[in-house]
């Protein structure tokens, strides 16, 4: 599996409701310092299954208002019950934590 694979395999793993950042899916996708590349690879994608909206940046923040899809995001996110303050998603309460999921089974 290529790792662009990789990275949206993690991404449509993201259940509604939580969130994940660019980084954690890097480094869940064994590259650990690309996550830039990460927003690369789901700005590119045409997948509609993908779930992009659910990756912010590692402030808990929507990072793609110069795409012109912030709104977008912001909307869909909020849709699923994420809450923003001063533009901030707070991480410790909506952060996915996969490896938790793993250990509850």
């Amino acid at each position: 599996m290529s790792w662009s694979e990789q990275v949206k395999t993690w991404v449509k793993r993201i259940p509604a409701g939580r969130v994940a950042t660019y980084g954690q899916i890097a480094a869940l996708s064994g590259h650990p310092r690309a996550s830039r590349q990460v927003g690369t690879i789901l700005r590119a994608s045409q997948e509609d299954a993908l779930p992009w909206h659910r990756v912010l940046n590692a402030q808990g923040e929507v990072s793609t208002w110069k795409l012109g899809v912030g709104d977008l995001q912001m909307a869909r996110l909020e849709a699923e019950g994420i809450v923003f303050e001063a533009g901030k998603c707070d991480l410790k309460r909506f952060l996915w934590q996969p490896e938790t999921e793993l250990l509850l089974g």
